[in-house]
């Protein structure tokens, strides 16, 4: 099955942020001549994915505000942060079954579109999880080691590619989990131990935009000759 549904994930504290997040939540801190939410919700409009949903948590009501218009549905997290695993098994009432995309809003992107190289690449026969990946070299604004060995695409924990915050991926295995919160690491981990964590590598330059550093950094890429 394709993928054709997105989760957006931008319910987090930006703690990391501040003060920039004191009265705003991240995803709408201005980058180019958008937002951070809105750059990623263009990546997803430009691949064709049809179906797009957020999840919200801290200063919910900006964001909602601020989407009312878009074609974006909100997955409602105000009465508890669930994060990345949990937040994702509360949006699939709101998604169609099968694998699904899901994206981070705190980065920037150039060069190949990051929903269309994962489309090109998913083989649901082989794989439960297939995640984008960027070299060093080419993480801006990025100050923890590597994620991820790669073994001719399987995946292992390792301090190689950074995971760039994009993916497919099927979620069948969250309903197996018994926490309410918890991270899409611990799906992850039950992926790799059955071989089925794949990755690739982004075909362009990524920049983490999750502290106020990254942001002329950000700036400055999306101003460069491959976003002109």
């Amino acid at each position: 099955m394709t993928p054709d549904a997105v989760l957006f994930f931008a319910a987090g504290l930006g703690t990391r942020m501040r003060p920039l997040t004191d009265t705003r939540p991240k995803p709408l801190i201005p980058v180019g001549d958008t937002t951070l939410i809105d750059h990623a919700i263009d990546l997803a409009d430009q691949a064709g994915v049809r179906t797009k949903v957020t999840n919200v948590h801290y200063l919910a009501d900006q964001l909602e505000q601020h989407l009312a218009r878009r074609d974006i549905t909100i997955s409602d997290e105000r009465a508890r942060l669930l994060e990345t695993g949990g937040g994702l098994r509360h949006a699939l009432p709101l998604l169609p079954p099968g694998p699904i995309f899901t994206m981070n809003t705190d980065a920037v992107w150039t060069g190949a579109n990051p929903f269309a190289q994962l489309r090109d690449h998913w083989d649901p026969a082989r794989m439960d999880a297939l995640l984008l990946l960027v070299p060093p070299e080419n993480a801006i604004g990025h100050v923890a080691g590597g994620d991820f060995l790669s073994d001719d695409g399987r995946l292992t924990r390792g301090p190689g590619h950074i995971y760039s915050g994009a993916q497919i991926i099927d979620p069948a295995g969250l309903h197996d989990i018994a926490e309410e919160a918890f991270s899409l690491n611990l799906l992850w981990d039950r992926m790799i131990a059955r071989g089925r964590l794949f990755g690739i590598v982004h075909d362009g330059t990524w920049c983490d935009v999750g502290r106020p550093e990254g942001l002329p950094l950000a700036e400055k890429i999306l101003k460069g000759p491959r976003n002109v």
